[in-house]
């Protein structure tokens, strides 16, 4: 889970951190591979064009 208590987080960016951290733990654990992963990655290209290319360093 992504917080261990019900009580509210002191703001959003400590729970942007709190989702960051744990998608890198989950990273760490990741041994599948990504399902359909180049239909994926053709429809996101189309969706944000440029941007993804930044992000990808293409």
């Amino acid at each position: 889970t992504l917080t261990k208590t019900k009580g509210a987080s002191p703001n959003d960016n400590s729970l942007l951190k709190l989702l960051f951290m744990d998608i890198q733990d989950a990273e760490k654990k990741w041994t599948m591979p990504i399902k359909k992963w180049s239909l994926t990655i053709s429809q996101l290209a189309i969706r944000f064009e440029n941007s993804l290319d930044k992000a990808l360093n293409l």
